[in-house]
């Protein structure tokens, strides 16, 4: 019986939270983004990807500060590889509210600094340090806990190597989990 009462309470959470309160204070945010998909299906078997997974807590309404691991690799056969990699540190502000043209949808700006590095194989470029980027993003909710998103950002590796600077302007696809906190689930529990 207990175990029901547990499913039907996550249920109801995940149900009963309306399209704005999942952007609340105490709430949290998990998921990644995947950008550069390509699976090459030519000789050349170019295969390139960058995935990024984070989680951020809501500080207060609409901030969320968190972490990320960002880990990429382009590559093909009889060619150099590039590897990308970064950990560090995250934040995301949503602006105004819910959009009237779109339902449900919302824009943010997402900016992250870390330690990281670009490095290409075979004598390529080399630069590892400071991990930064920086850029816009829409999230659409299909549920209220559950966003797509889409986000446009720089990001650049400042530091010491063979090359002192390495950037890209990154299109992202994402898909982030809104998980209500502790005082979100207290007030559903009580009703208000």
């Amino acid at each position: 019986m207990k175990k029901f009462n547990l499913l039907t309470l996550v249920a109801a959470l995940l149900l009963s939270v309306s399209a704005s309160a999942q952007i609340q204070k105490g709430n949290v945010l998990v998921g990644g983004d995947l950008a550069n998909l390509n699976l090459g299906l030519d000789n050349s078997k170019r295969v390139s990807f960058d995935i990024m997974p984070k989680a951020a807590w809501f500080v207060q309404d609409n901030l969320a500060l968190g972490g990320y691991v960002r880990f990429g690799i382009d590559g093909a056969k009889n060619s150099a590889t590039t590897t990308r990699y970064g950990i560090g540190a995250l934040g995301r502000y949503y602006a105004g509210p819910e959009m009237e043209v779109v339902k449900h949808g919302r824009f943010f700006g997402e900016v992250n600094v870390g330690v990281g590095g670009v490095n290409v194989s075979d004598g390529g470029g080399k630069t590892n340090g400071l991990d930064l980027g920086f850029g816009p993003g829409f999230a659409y909710f299909i549920t209220p806990n559950v966003g797509l998103e889409t986000l446009l950002k720089y990001q650049g590796v400042i530091g010491f190597g063979s090359a002192t600077t390495q950037n890209a302007l990154n299109l992202s696809f994402g898909f982030q989990i809104y998980l209500p906190g502790q005082a979100t689930a207290n007030r559903i529990k009580s009703g208000r």
